[in-house]
């Protein structure tokens, strides 16, 4: 028989002819059962009862999960119970989401619980949260759709159950705040299947008509599962199609609905949704008592303060002496009077003479006469342009004939009829060293007339 030892996992040692076998520690083994368990198994929805429960000082949980069969152990960490509240006791039926794993110090297999919500009410929270979410993501909930509720109601209308507690507190507190106001009351179921559908008929009806100024949306308390009518998805979206304010009050101060969400305003309870929605006719007559007398006394103070600043200018008017100041300023106005007229006359007069002496004048000089000097004087200014002309011509064209023989004499042509040239190598710079050439390359000469190609023999520099 072949002799084994024991190595690493998939590395079997071999001291024999024989096919070794592969030996695997425990730690292996339960590494190897966790992630077959991890990997095969998604995150799976699990209920069950608590027992055996412990939290110790490190803020871990840990419990026994068991129904009438079977039970299996589970952890949940710190950072995933951190917000689970009340504390999960012994006993309580949950709902847990958690992932399948292996627990290498004992090789049991365990749940890590990721989530862990009261068994039976899970769902219809679980729910509440997802249309929460939907809603609010559309912007169903966004403060800027919110309306103003009216401050003065003379309409309210009035929606809850006819049967409830709810609709004599609200009437009630309704009748106590401000019996001014006409309560409109439309009865309909508040829990049970049908209640859906009846309330957004209500909210319609009173859209259409539009007969109230704000509109009650109410009903006692009770559970989750009595509630749910109002965290029903149409009614979320008639509260914020209905074209009347709506104020919702529904159940007691810690139940929040959808239809809570989706109102312009919330109330904790029906009687506080009555007490939002109205003013305290004592308040209201206390304030318009208060306004009455503040108007008074200032009105009062303003005819007094109006009465001593009238008396003051008629004091400073009767120090002026009006009338004779008025006097003096008519006669005034009589001497400016006979001055501008005299003066107009003496204008008259001096504008006719002008007249006159214009008219004589223009008979002595006749149309003819003038015309003549004037054709004299065109004449004149006609030789003077042409022989002005005459002069400028020529000396535009000495000036020209000047430039252009300054030009001339920088051509190089006519430096290379002299018997010059220009010599350029083959890029067709010009050479003005014989020290830039080597011998053996090709040079271009241009000539006055024609151009040479010659090849560089000897280089010789003169000093």
């Amino acid at each position: 028989m072949a002799e084994v030892r024991i190595g690493t996992a998939g590395e079997p040692q071999k001291t024999g002819s024989a096919a070794a076998r592969t030996v695997y520690g425990i730690s292996e083994v339960t590494e190897i059962l966790r992630a077959l368990v991890e990997d095969s198994l998604p995150s799976l929805w699990i209920q069950g009862e608590i027992s055996n429960f412990s939290k110790p000082s490190s803020g871990h949980w840990y419990f026994t999960l068991k129904d009438e069969q079977a039970q299996i152990r589970c952890a949940m960490f710190r950072k995933a119970n951190y917000y689970i509240r009340p504390l999960p006791q012994n006993g309580d039926a949950v709902l847990v989401r958690a992932k399948a794993s292996v627990y290498p110090g004992r090789g049991e297999l365990q749940l890590i619980v990721e989530h862990l919500e009261p068994a039976g009410t899970g769902s219809l929270l679980r729910a509440f949260e997802e249309l929460k979410q939907r809603l609010a993501a559309e912007g169903l909930f966004d403060a800027a759709r919110k309306r103003p509720i009216t401050a003065i109601p003379k309409r309210i209308g009035l929606v809850t159950s006819a049967t409830g507690a709810a609709v004599h507190d609200v009437l009630t507190t309704l009748a106590r705040r401000w019996p001014l106001a006409q309560v409109l009351f439309y009865p309909v179921p508040v829990q049970g299947a049908d209640a859906p559908a009846a309330i957004v008929k209500a909210l319609h009806r009173f859209s259409e008509a539009r007969d109230v100024d704000t509109l009650l949306l109410v009903r006692g308390g009770g559970s989750i599962e009595d509630l749910w009518a109002f965290n029903d998805e149409h009614v979320a979206r008639a509260i914020r199609d209905c074209a009347i304010p709506i104020v919702t009050g529904v159940g007691h101060e810690i139940d929040i609905t959808i239809a809570d969400l989706a109102a312009d305003l919330r109330a904790a309870t029906p009687t506080a949704a009555a007490e939002l929605t109205t003013p305290d006719q004592i308040e209201f007559s206390d304030r318009i008592e208060s306004v009455l007398m503040t108007l008074t006394n200032q009105i009062e103070w303003q005819f007094e303060a109006i009465e001593t600043q009238l008396q003051n200018y008629a004091t400073r008017l009767q120090s002026k002496r009006p009338l004779r100041r008025m006097n003096e300023r008519a006669q005034r106005l009589d001497e400016l009077e006979l001055r501008m007229s005299r003066v107009m006359d003496l204008r008259i007069q001096e504008c006719r003479r002008q007249f006159v002496v214009s008219q004589q004048s223009l008979t002595r000089l006749s149309i003819d006469t003038r015309l003549g000097h004037l054709r004299q004087m065109l004449s004149g200014l006609s030789t003077r342009l042409k022989a002005a002309r005459g002069h400028r011509h020529i000396r535009h064209q000495e000036k020209l004939a000047h430039q252009a023989a300054i030009l001339a004499s920088f051509n190089p042509n006519h430096v290379l009829s002299r018997g010059y040239a220009i010599v350029r190598d083959t890029n067709g710079t010009a050479l003005r060293d014989a020290a830039s050439t080597i011998r053996g390359e090709h040079l271009r000469v241009q000539l006055a007339r024609g151009e040479l190609r010659v090849q560089v023999e000897q280089t010789k520099l003169l000093r």
